[in-house]
């Protein structure tokens, strides 16, 4: 089948600059897979059996695919017209069945279980999906290829809000823009929650990196996490679902509805070209840049199709790229990757100038930024959970070169404090300490139990009372090294584990934060690789503690730790000096959180 002639405003050449280290990944892995495929798919093209269409050789090459729900409709209209315009691969006719799917659950099933998923396709919103998915180092292989399509985030506002801002003259970044819609209170801000949707994750990711948040720290954003939390939709498809209903869209005409929406440009398209011209929604575009949704086509489990199914795949990933599917994509309101924005589709979408519509964010967020992100909002909006576990063991007495004689402990007690500044009245923090024969028989000792820092201390410990945080600073002031005491780490970090499952708390972030100096000393008791096998039997996706790992010093070995820890979705991290324990700690709780 030929190239269909393009709309006139898809033929121009692209202007929109196109960079950062994933898009370059996925077209890599996109060259790999057709020169992959190119061994068996040359000589096919040459004699005229890798046919474009024309009646069908044989059977069908039936696949399945799992789509974002937004662009399913999109997709699942030129599959059709691939089956109906005999599209083939190898002489075979495509047959694709296309399912419409939320990417975080399909990000999550792919990243937990190595289980044949039933589909060979997943067309996710954003890459971030396909990272998550491949983060735990035990999921489904994926193998992603090109964009099909593109759509920035933006925020769209009912038209008295917008007035009240200034559209479409004024521009702000996306901190001065949050600021200023929320400043007055008179304009609530809907989105979808950032855990389960990317264009909540990227506008929050954007927030966070926008100049005028810089200026203000982390405090200032974990604000504007907590004031957006408060408007959660479970999801994209609920978001519009909030919005103000009539016209003004005031806050004392609806109390209880936003008169701004974190969406996507394609969402916002679809809602105003269904609404009459009074409801229509207006997209500020942020000066900073606007971050993308990038829909990358990405092969599940390559390894496991045949090579009918894996040129099949590729077939259609083509056939997408071509003329008549992208005028469909175009005419549902996405952008076509390496294409300039149109003046057209964006004011249809409810942009104008001198909003910068053609402006993408410099460079894509990393993983790691949104790993921090993502951290940020769990621990945000959730409040954290986290039983502390401290070695005093008798290597922690052993002083610190070039502190001026402090010992380990001495500098470990420090950052611990300066970390526990970090966290709010609502989170709840524990401590442990442990070391051979530290408890009778036990090697561990719980010091404080893991409640509200704002609570009441329990158990004493405190002059006049006082609050949990004042119980918990005091005891961390008190730890000491016990002489002679080994390091009981794995007895120390099941029988912790065990107890933070038992008093899981719904609704916060847990985990277990072990910090240590040394390897396992305890030769009477569990192995490395019989905890690790406990820990993963143990470990329910339903109640997830995440265990953080920090070694602290040279003796330490940090294989050890992540080992352990990856067996609970955690994390081992490990640190030349005590006094960066503070700041790792909080950056563990926020990637671990992430995921």
């Amino acid at each position: 089948m030929g190239r269909h002639s393009l709309p006139d405003d898809l033929t121009a050449p692209a202007t929109r600059p196109r960079s950062g280290a994933r898009r370059r990944r996925t077209v890599a892995i996109a060259t790999v897979l057709v020169l992959g495929a190119a061994a068996g798919t040359a000589v096919a093209v040459e004699r005229g059996v890798f046919g474009l269409s024309g009646p069908c050789h044989g059977s069908a090459v039936k696949l399945r695919m799992v789509a974002s729900p937004d662009i399913t409709p999109a997709v699942r209209t030129a599959a059709e017209r691939a089956r109906e315009d005999h599209v083939q691969s190898d002489g075979q006719c495509l047959d694709i069945t296309v399912t419409a799917r939320d990417s975080y659950e399909v990000a999550h099933d792919l990243g937990t279980s190595s289980a044949e998923p039933g589909y060979q396709i997943w067309l996710p919103d954003s890459g971030a999906w396909v990272d998550r998915a491949q983060d735990t180092g035990e999921n489904v292989p994926l193998t992603p290829a090109s964009s099909i399509a593109e759509s920035p985030v933006t925020l769209a506002m009912v038209p008295s809000a917008a007035k009240a801002l200034g559209w479409p003259e004024k521009t702000y970044t996306w901190a001065g823009l949050t600021a200023a819609a929320t400043g007055s209170g008179k304009i609530h801000i809907g989105a979808a929650d950032p855990a389960r949707s990317a264009t909540g994750l990227l506008a929050l990711s954007s927030i966070a990196q926008s100049p005028g948040q810089a200026a203000s720290g982390d405090t200032q954003v974990a604000a504007t996490a907590k004031v957006l939390s408060r408007r959660i939709s479970d999801a994209d498809s609920k978001v519009l679902a909030t919005l103000a209903q009539d016209g003004s869209g005031t806050e004392k005409d609806d109390p209880h509805r936003n008169q701004a929406l974190v969406l996507s440009e394609q969402a916002a398209f679809a809602h105003n070209t269904s609404r009459g011209g009074a409801r229509k929604l207006r997209l500020f575009y942020p000066k900073d840049g606007t971050p993308q949704l990038d829909y990358p086509y990405t092969v599940v489990d390559e390894a496991a199709l045949t090579t009918d199914q894996s040129r099949a795949a590729m077939r259609f990933m083509t056939y997408l790229g071509e003329g008549v599917s992208r005028t469909v994509l175009d005419r549902q309101g996405f952008r076509i990757p390496d294409r300039p924005a149109t003046a057209s589709r964006v004011e249809a979408a409810g942009g104008r100038t001198p909003q910068p519509y053609t402006d993408a964010s410099p460079e894509p967020p990393s993983e790691d930024v949104l790993d921090e992100t993502l951290g940020m909002w769990t621990i945000t909006v959730q409040s954290a959970r986290l039983t502390t576990v401290v070695d005093a063991s008798g290597s922690m007495s052993t002083p610190v070169p070039g502190k001026g004689g402090q010992t380990r402990m001495d500098i470990t007690r420090a950052s611990l404090l300066k970390a526990l500044d970090q966290f709010t009245p609502e989170d709840e923090i524990g401590l442990w300490d442990f070391a051979t024969h530290l408890d009778g028989t036990r090697d561990y000792r719980k010091r404080v139990p893991t409640v509200r820092l704002g609570g009441p201390a329990q158990g004493g410990g405190t002059q006049g009372g006082g609050t949990q945080r004042d119980r918990l600073a005091a005891a961390f002031s008190a730890l000491r090294p016990v002489p002679g005491g080994a390091t009981g780490l794995y007895d120390t970090t099941l029988a912790a584990f065990q107890d933070a499952r038992k008093t899981y708390a719904r609704g916060k972030f847990n985990a277990v934060v072990v910090l240590t100096d040394g390897v396992n000393e305890d030769d009477h008791g569990i192995s490395r690789s019989a905890l690790i096998a406990k820990l993963r039997e143990l470990t329910d996706p339903e109640r997830p503690v995440p265990l953080i790992m920090i070694a602290v010093g040279p003796d330490t070995d940090r294989t050890e730790v992540e080992q352990v820890a990856r067996a609970t979705g955690g994390a081992g991290y490990q640190v030349s000096d005590p006094s960066q324990i503070n700041s790792v700690l909080l950056k563990a709780v926020m990637a671990v959180g992430g995921r």
